[in-house]
């Protein structure tokens, strides 16, 4: 039996595939030629990549300049809060923060140039402890520990007036050489120290202090800082002395973040020239006790407030800054009994011995 004509028209057409192109979206017939469909699609695929393009890169430009616009403004803004600020409480010289990322270049020009401004400023500096030999002042040095110089100095007399010489300490009574020593604390271990060197000088070097930083730190109780005291003020060879006035302003001075004093040592030593060491520790260990304390800077009273980062640590009302001022600063004795003379020219005045009223 034949089928019918509109039977087998509606099962041809039954064979008829709904399929979307992904580019076109057009409906095509099952059975149409692939390439057709290619020939077909590419371009419209291709114009729909451009144009997509086309508008990410306009989206792209559109963003950058909103975001460029929201920029300026927000500087824009910023400057008119700034200036507004500065108009209201302007801004002193010593209110200058070095800036961040500062090259070592950079970093040798300021720490130098804070060295000349306090050359300037402590012409007169010099080491605080008295003494009138190599032999004294490695003592003396040795004492400073833990206390102040001036404690030693006003210690120190009795002592020496005792025992003159390194052989004379060595052959001393522990007893007694405790009791001259007792005001400067530790006094104990002090005494060993003392006579345990003056025994080393007296066995190993003649009775004399040596000169080099190798046999001096032989010596009981004597660390490379004492030997850099000694070599720097009683031989006139260079040397760094970090004290806990040195290590304070130097960190905060940024020009080192070390705390190890061996690498606080190298670290200054290599941004000065070494003829410079001796009295650059003078500068600043002066600096530290005078204007640069621990507790409470006088930063309003403090002569390289302009090259210092730490700033605004300390008091900065240059009348309340001149309160804190100590020594020849604030218009009190030194720490030495028997000054240089140029201290005293300078307008320093002498510490007063021990007991004096």
């Amino acid at each position: 039996m034949s089928k019918s004509p509109v039977r087998a028209q509606a099962k041809g057409a039954g064979r008829v595939a709904v399929r979307r192109d992904s580019a076109v979206g057009e409906q095509v017939p099952d059975g149409t030629n692939e390439s057709t469909k290619a020939a077909k699609s590419k371009p419209v695929k291709a114009a729909r990549k451009t144009a997509g393009k086309k508008e990410t890169a306009v989206g792209a430009a559109a963003g950058t300049t909103e975001t460029a616009a929201k920029k300026g403004a927000k500087s824009a803004a910023g400057k008119v809060t700034r200036a507004a600020a500065e108009k209201a409480s302007p801004p002193t010289a010593a209110a200058k923060k070095v800036p961040r990322g500062e090259s070592h270049t950079a970093l040798v020009r300021r720490a130098r140039r804070i060295n000349r401004e306090l050359a300037e400023v402590y012409p007169y500096a010099h080491p605080e402890l008295d003494f009138e030999n190599p032999f004294q002042l490695v003592v003396a040095t040795v004492l400073s520990a833990q206390t102040t110089d001036l404690r030693v100095n006003q210690t120190t007399p009795a002592l020496f007036a005792r025992y003159p010489t390194p052989e004379d300490l060595a052959e001393a009574d522990p007893e007694e050489v405790e009791e001259i020593l007792r005001p400067t604390g530790f006094f104990r271990a002090k005494t060993k120290s003392v006579i345990g060197l003056s025994r080393v000088l007296r066995d190993d070097f003649g009775g004399e202090v040596p000169g080099r930083l190798e046999d001096l730190v032989k010596l009981p109780g004597v660390g490379r800082k004492t030997a850099f005291v000694v070599l720097g003020n009683a031989f006139g060879r260079p040397g760094i002395t970090v004290d806990t006035h040195f290590q304070r302003l130097v960190r905060r001075w940024q020009w080192t973040a070390e705390t190890d004093p061996d690498k606080i040592e190298a670290a200054v030593g290599g941004l000065f020239p070494k003829s410079e060491w001796t009295m650059l520790s003078h500068h600043v260990i002066f600096h530290g006790r005078r204007i640069c304390h621990a507790r409470k800077p006088a930063c309003g009273a403090c002569p390289i407030a302009p090259l210092c980062p730490a700033y605004g640590e300390g008091e900065t009302d240059p009348e309340k800054a001149k309160k804190l001022l100590k020594y020849e600063k604030g218009g009190f004795p030194g720490q030495r009994l028997n000054p240089p003379q140029s201290y005293l020219d300078a307008g320093g005045r002498p510490a007063p011995s021990l007991g004096a009223g």
